[in-house]
């Protein structure tokens, strides 16, 4: 009786045998970035809180003190030498860091554009001592500098560097697109000599601060979406257009029926709103952005 179940257990176990470990999967590993610390010595007011770690969960990111960027650069067989920087929205709390950061991101490499995800300073999280107008837009400025500064380096063409910019996100894009720059801002090296100016922009469903702009005339070509139901940034956005319209400014806009807010790339049950970044791939092949020109430097 005893050999009978042992001969059992022996039939059961081969049948639930375990897979042998070389027919495993080999392990994913989480993606690596390159971090570039936007400011040298800090960033300017930041002080001691430099030293402390940002926050990390799921797919947002906090505790900003130390402005850095991401670089995404596009395959060198799709590369075009634009670029661009992307300020992912969260309301100055946070970021929304992969679905309006790194997946733009690697969206834009597709089309040939070398991308850079920005991390700014937070003037709405808890305890901030920071603010929009000064901070994070300095942040913007320094970052729009830096990768001019750098564009031999990554095979780009430092006059075709745009901005893109989802709600808060946008926010600063219109600071550093449409509005002058303050009087007496930090310069602590030869990169802030550079301009801060994007040669194009991109704001998706950008909310209401800075609107409307007060140096619309000088602003750069501009793609506009947001949706229609939007109760932040239907309005902004359709404002802002029309002061670009006025001015004479090249822009697009795009605002999508019975819509809300933070549709990004892919959350959406709406054909419409799932095709917008094919409309902004039209708007940039139709200004020349996607178009390969000899880099010059």
């Amino acid at each position: 009786m005893q050999l009978r179940r042992s001969g059992l257990a022996l039939l059961l176990a081969s049948l639930i045998a375990v897979p042998a470990a070389s027919q495993d999967p080999a392990p994913e590993r989480p993606p690596h970035y390159d971090r570039i610390p936007l400011w040298p010595n800090g960033a300017p007011g930041v002080g001691r809180r430099r030293a402390e770690a940002e926050v990390a969960r799921d797919y947002w990111v906090r505790n900003i003190h130390d402005p850095s960027l991401i670089p995404f650069p596009a395959p060198a067989a799709k590369r075009n030498g634009a670029a661009i920087v992307i300020l992912p929205g969260g309301g100055h709390k946070l970021l929304v860091w992969t679905n309006e950061g790194t997946k733009v991101a690697t969206a834009l490499n597709r089309a040939g554009i070398t991308s850079f995800v920005l991390k700014y300073r937070l003037a709405n999280e808890p305890g901030s001592t920071y603010t929009v107008e000064r901070d994070a837009a300095d942040d913007a400025r320094r970052a729009i500098r830096w990768v001019r500064a750098h564009a031999a380096e990554y095979g780009i063409d430092p006059a075709r560097v745009g901005a893109i910019g989802f709600s808060a996100g946008g926010e600063l894009v219109t600071q550093v697109a449409d509005h002058p720059e303050p009087i007496g801002r930090p310069r602590i090296d030869a990169i802030d000599s550079l301009s801060a100016r994007p040669d194009f922009q991109v704001l998706v469903f950008p909310g209401p601060r800075g609107v409307p702009a007060p140096a619309i005339a000088t602003a750069p070509p501009a793609f506009l979406v947001a949706g229609s139901r939007d109760t932040c940034c239907a309005a902004p956005t359709v404002t802002l257009y029309e002061q670009l319209r006025r001015a004479g400014v090249s822009a697009e806009l795009h605002m999508y029926a019975d819509s809300g807010h933070a549709f990004n790339l892919d959350e959406s049950e709406r054909l419409s709103i799932l095709h917008w970044p094919d409309r902004l791939y039209d708007w940039l092949a139709d200004g020349g952005w996607l178009s390969p020109r000899p880099v010059k430097h």
